[in-house]
């Protein structure tokens, strides 16, 4: 019996702004036992999301300037789970690599979709009707993801169908990006062996 390759990574991110501490595990399962503790509530809320809807072990610690505001510890969380992903893929030999879904939260309705290329970009089509959700600044939303798809060298793509809520937009474009990364990380047996890409590489 082949020997299962674990696909998990830790990264820690420390700079003058912030000091992050990420473990990832996309193939665990148990987001119960998550410990994500990023100093600002709404986010714990969103990454707690993201990681029970891909099925992700997420741990997250952020010790940031969060007396100034948000962004730095925002865009860096950011950096951190993508070079996690990254990591944690390794040569993505066998990945599924394409998935995409269409999410219904309440009244808002995402459409998100996937490309593990190792090329990294994002479409973020959406708005927010409020400029912020609590204390939260609805445009950092981007920034993480940003953050996150240069990190991780994935391409992805986030178009609000429907949305007067700005909750509800933010938990159904967390929830989405969650369901199709676990979708598109997952390993097709038919291909088990292969890079998904007739180029032999993903770049």
């Amino acid at each position: 019996m082949a020997k299962k390759i674990m696909r998990s990574a830790n990264v820690e991110r420390n700079t003058n702004e912030t000091k992050i501490k990420v473990f990832l595990d996309i193939d665990d399962g148990r987001s119960e036992k998550n410990n994500i503790d990023t100093g600002i509530g709404f986010m714990d809320h969103m990454l707690t999301l993201f990681a029970a809807h891909g099925m992700f072990r997420l741990d997250v610690f952020c010790d940031g300037d969060i007396d100034v505001d948000s962004h730095h510890s925002v865009e860096d969380i950011g950096i951190a789970i993508g070079q996690a992903f990254k990591d944690a893929l390794g040569d993505m030999k066998g990945i599924t690599r394409y998935a995409n879904i269409v999410l219904p939260m309440d009244e808002a309705l995402m459409m998100c979709a996937v490309d593990i290329s190792g090329r990294d970009y994002l479409n973020f089509d959406v708005e927010f009707p409020t400029e912020k959700v609590g204390t939260f600044d609805t445009e950092l939303f981007k920034e993480f993801f940003l953050a996150f798809t240069r990190k991780s060298e994935i391409t992805l793509h986030f178009i609000l169908l429907a949305g007067e809520n700005s909750h509800h937009i933010a938990e159904s474009a967390f929830k989405a990006a969650g369901r199709v990364l676990s979708k598109a990380v997952e390993i097709d047996e038919r291909t088990k062996d292969k890079i998904p890409s007739t180029k032999g590489i993903l770049v």
